[in-house]
């Protein structure tokens, strides 16, 4: 896992560095994968989820973050980890295991990008896939 300067990228992206601020970005990072903001809660007990919620919400404005909906209700967050901007064409395929409801990073696997007709400007798509993991499949 890439390490990073959180100050400097938050810095980078617009946003003005604060201990919360650097808490969630790091947390984030670390997790390297998409996550709720109940697991965000979970993992960061000393952030009240008002407080956390703003920073996502701050974090998704200025594109430190990009969120998806995989199915399971929750919106997910995910640290954009492309070190200048956090573009759709940086985006990546999501699979979410319907047994366990665990959701994986498919990297590799690149959203397709359609031509919107003129007009239209694409700032997120959501591709996700379901089914069962490896793990689960393998007890099916």
């Amino acid at each position: 896992m890439t390490v990073i300067n959180v100050e400097e990228r938050l810095r980078q992206r617009g946003v003005k560095p604060t201990a919360i601020r650097e808490l969630v970005l790091k947390a984030l990072w670390a997790e390297n994968g998409p996550v709720s903001l109940s697991h965000l809660e979970n993992i960061l007990e000393t952030i009240d989820k008002s407080t956390l919620f703003r920073t996502l919400s701050l974090f998704e404005k200025h594109r430190v973050v990009h969120t998806f909906e995989d199915g399971s209700g929750a919106l997910k967050y995910e640290a954009c980890r492309n070190p200048n901007e956090c573009r759709v064409e940086d985006q990546h395929i999501h699979f979410f295991c319907t047994r366990c409801n665990q959701t994986y990073c498919l990297p590799s696997m690149r959203i397709p990008i359609i031509k919107l007709p003129e007009g239209f400007c694409a700032e997120g798509i959501n591709y996700t896939v379901k089914g069962l993991c490896p793990h689960c499949s393998q007890k099916a």
